[in-house]
């Protein structure tokens, strides 16, 4: 999640103090990602340290207004005209733990999958359950949801992956999986990039 290019998008609208910027990404997010003050006011000083938003006059209350300037809207434009590029498939410590637990003599991936499938199916139980006990056709309701939507799209996946992996793990033998350690020696350096890794 970029905190950074979010907070110059709400800036585009006007100015605003750390507080209510805080309270306008709620607004927007349904607190799914609650941003702490001191991590806004961190990334202000780093906008303003890279010419993206620069200080005003603080008000009678003493609220201190960021303003976004000309580099700022253009850099809040270009991110919402962008793609979200994904984190790389091959880091996914689910897919890394159940790769790696396939190929482990004596562990039962059975278990393993099944011990994740009931956490993800509890997670999708409760993301549905918050969805449909929230229903609001206010901007904040409509914004809070398609978060919520896309978490329980997540979660559903996920679901359909584990069920994937194990139905694949079921076409083997067990010990036809077991990778032994091996004796031969590595050689120094890194080792060479697969095709998956040279996607990402």
């Amino acid at each position: 999640m970029s905190v950074r290019q979010s907070l110059l998008a709400i800036l585009a609208q006007g100015p605003c103090y750390g507080y209510q910027l805080r309270h306008e990404f709620d607004r927007r997010t349904g607190s799914v990602w609650p941003l702490n003050v001191g991590q806004i006011y961190n990334t202000l000083e780093r906008l303003e340290r890279d010419g993206l938003v620069a200080r005003g006059a603080a008000d009678a209350h003493g609220h201190v207004y960021w303003e976004i300037t000309g580099a700022g809207t253009a850099e809040a434009d270009r991110w919402l005209e962008s793609p979200v590029e994904r984190s790389p498939a091959t880091r996914d410590e689910l897919a890394i733990k159940l790769a790696v637990a396939a190929t482990l003599p004596g562990t039962d991936v059975a278990d393993v999958i099944g011990t994740q499938r009931a956490a993800s199916l509890r997670r999708l139980r409760t993301l549905r359950d918050i969805r449909e006990s929230r229903e609001d056709d206010s901007p904040e309701g409509l914004a809070w949801s398609l978060v919520v939507d896309s978490m329980i799209f997540a979660a559903d996946a996920e679901l359909r992956w584990l069920d994937h992996v194990h139905d694949r793990l079921a076409e083997h033998p067990e010990h036809a999986l077991a990778l032994e350690l091996t004796s031969d020696r590595p050689k120094r350096g890194r080792p060479a990039r697969s095709s998956v890794a040279a996607l990402v």
